[in-house]
């Protein structure tokens, strides 16, 4: 698609895409404090088929219909605190630790987190107790999360390297307006 997408929507997320998310399970995401720039790693679920943002985070995230990823932190941690504040962005990267160069595979993006409640908390807690089955088997692990806070990021900026095509082969959603 040349010139990038028409405003308000976005192009569909290239599978290869949706395959390296789906592969992976730690996302390190990277944020701004009042202390300056910090990275933490978390698990994640994905759901690359997920329904448009609500009306609110739409015009915020900007992936409307693209992968959403859930994972789970309190917001009394530092990057929680961080995430809360309106307005705040995050960019992360996704990959296997121990890859060879020459097959290097990973997902930097960019996005918006929000907390989850309600009917959006019970479809993303869904999502991610499908991806960590062991949170469900264990009592003590289950309560604990469920007592913590669930987020949602929306990526608006995708970009797959995979040396495995190609050294910096590079895949991309949405495509950059001024590529």
């Amino acid at each position: 698609m040349q010139g990038g997408a028409a405003a308000g929507s976005s192009p569909p997320c290239p599978h290869a895409i949706q395959q390296a998310l789906a592969a992976h399970t730690t996302i390190t995401l990277a944020y701004v404090d009042e202390d300056g720039p910090q990275a933490c790693a978390v698990l994640y679920a994905t759901d690359t088929a997920a329904a448009p943002a609500p009306a609110a985070a739409a015009g915020a995230a900007g992936a409307v219909g693209g992968p959403v990823l859930y994972f789970v932190t309190a917001t009394t941690t530092r990057h929680g605190r961080a995430l809360a504040d309106q307005g705040a962005r995050v960019a992360f990267t996704v990959q296997r630790d121990g890859q060879e160069w020459s097959a290097l595979t990973g997902i930097q993006g960019r996005g918006r987190c929000r907390a989850l409640s309600g009917a959006e908390r019970a479809v993303g807690w869904r999502a991610y107790t499908q991806r960590f089955p062991f949170v469900e088997a264990d009592e003590r692990l289950r309560a604990a999360l469920e007592r913590t806070t669930l987020w949602e990021l929306r990526p608006d900026w995708l970009r797959l390297i995979d040396n495995g095509q190609g050294f910096g082969h590079k895949v991309e959603w949405p495509r950059p307006e001024r590529a």
